[in-house]
């Protein structure tokens, strides 16, 4: 049994270093797969600590653990989807019904310009 354990917390350095690895060297973002593997990684540290009496290794990975979980459950809220919200379009000339008041405007005039493409159809034109 204690082979097991030896083996879990092997897995455990594995696992957290290869996600390391990973992101560091760009071959892999730092989302679920890293939040997944430093979550495994950290819960076979623990066991390992704990069979071995190393509470400040124990401890650091308790907290690493609760790290990778949070940032998995927040990862999950993004991924929710979002409530579908009714919007308000006011149209010019028609009046406001809502009490709020609404100034629309183009949106060309709305966003600067901040460079523009030549294309074949446009050089006819010009010429």
């Amino acid at each position: 049994m204690e082979l097991l354990w030896e083996l879990a917390g092997w897995a455990g350095a594995v696992a957290i270093l290869s996600a390391y690895l990973a992101v560091s060297m760009g071959w892999l973002k730092a989302g679920k797969g890293f939040q997944t593997a430093n979550l495994f990684g950290s819960v076979a540290f623990i066991i390992n600590g704990t069979l071995h009496s190393a509470w400040p290794s124990v401890v650091t990975n308790v907290a690493w653990f609760l790290i990778s979980a949070v940032a998995l459950v927040r990862m999950r809220e993004v991924e929710a989807p979002a409530q579908a919200v009714e919007a308000h379009v006011q149209y010019p000339g028609v009046p406001d019904s809502t009490g709020q008041m609404a100034i629309i405007e183009a949106l060309t005039e709305a966003l600067p310009v901040v460079g523009s493409v030549t294309t074949a159809a446009d050089a006819r034109l010009a010429a």
